[in-house]
This record gives structure tokens, C-alpha cells and sequence, in this order.
């Protein structure tokens, strides 16, 4: 039986110019299983309780099915991406035209029900601490001279913690990461993520 509709991805679908026919059997494929329907950070998301589980999302390039917990999956058809060498936890599955979705139905429907079991097994994704993410010298050395702020730091949630870091680090001049800190200290005085 089809999970009920909900008006918010209705809305989306209606709204949805690129990957619109992607979008209609992804929906169709993803409304059977036993989720509920939601649309959380502007996009399609299939929910078991409270828990996300599956969310339907496009691209340039691309559209795709990100798994939350596709680390976790088995992936016996290797379709399972993922997005960056950053990503611990989701993993995608990607399109670029309507008949691969038609043609892998059924396959998606397995994998769908494979991250629902995931799910109600309460399987947990061990993460990488926070300690295990370069920190840049030049945060160092601000956390270093600034207690008020090495205390706000340590105050974040570690996914926090962590965007802040990959944020600083991955620019590639001093001046930019140093820009960067300047930038993102009041978030982080404040409590704040990224992007909150």
C-alpha cells in the first residue's frame, strides 16, 4: 500500500523543472515502501518514526537517492556512491535519465528496504571523532591565544566541530583559512553551525 501523499513534496514536484519525470518514479518507487513522506532541507525525504532515511535529491548532472545510512548497507549491485571522501555516512544512488530508474525498480526497492532494515536494527554509524580532522595552525593558534573561544569550540556538537574544520582546511592559502576564522567567529561565539 502507498504511503499517503504529502502536500509540501507535491508542491516540490510541481515546482521541479529539471529531473521532474526522475523525481515521479523515484517518488512512486519510494512511496510504497513503509515511510513517511516529509520534505526536509527543501527536498523530498522518506522518514521510518523519526529517523531519515532516504531523501531524493538533483544536480547539474545528476539526480539521486541518498541513503542516510548507506555506509551501512550492503550494496550487492555497487551503486552505492560516495559523495566526497568527507561523507561517513550517506551514500548515493545516481541517475541521469528516467529509465535507469525504471529499469532498476525493483534493485531500488531492495535497497530501499535494506536501509529501512538498517534502520529498525538501530545500526549506528561509528563516526570519526573530531580529533581525527586536520586542524588548520592558523585555528589552532586562535583557540591557542583565546580561551572564550577554544571554550565555544569545544561547546559545538562535534558535526559542528567538524564542518568548521573541513571548512578552514580546505582552502588551500593561509590568508583564505585565516579569512575564513575571521568570518565564522561570531557563529562559533554564538553556538552556532556553519550553516545556521
Amino acid at each position: 500500500m502507498d504511503s499517503a501523499p504529502n502536500p509540501k513534496v507535491d508542491a516540490f514536484m510541481q515546482r521541479a523543472e529539471r529531473w521532474r519525470a526522475e523525481f515521479e518514479a523515484l517518488r512512486a518507487i519510494l512511496r510504497q515502501a513503509p515511510l513517511d513522506e516529509d520534505l526536509k532541507w527543501g527536498q523530498p525525504c522518506y522518514t521510518l518514526g523519526k529517523a531519515n532515511v532516504v531523501l531524493m535529491h538533483g544536480f547539474k548532472d545528476y539526480c539521486a537517492l541518498l541513503f542516510m545510512k548507506g555506509a551501512l548497507m550492503p550494496d550487492p549491485q555497487g551503486l552505492l556512491i560516495q559523495q566526497t571522501e568527507n561523507v561517513q555516512s550517506a551514500r548515493q544512488i545516481r541517475f541521469t535519465d528516467v529509465d535507469q530508474i525504471t529499469d532498476k525498480a525493483a534493485t531500488l526497492k531492495a535497497y530501499v528496504e535494506a536501509a529501512i532494515a538498517v534502520e529498525q536494527a538501530g545500526l549506528k554509524v561509528d563516526f570519526k571523532k573530531t580529533d581525527a580532522f586536520a586542524m588548520p595552525d592558523e585555528f589552532r593558534a586562535r583557540l591557542e591565544g583565546d580561551a572564550a573561544l577554544k571554550e565555544a569550540f569545544e561547546r559545538l556538537t562535534p558535526g559542528r566541530q567538524r564542518a568548521y574544520l573541513l571548512h578552514f582546511s580546505s582552502a588551500k592559502q593561509s590568508k583564505t583559512r585565516d579569512a575564513r576564522i575571521e568570518k565564522c567567529l561570531p557563529q562559533i561565539m554564538d553556538g552556532l553551525g556553519l550553516d545556521d
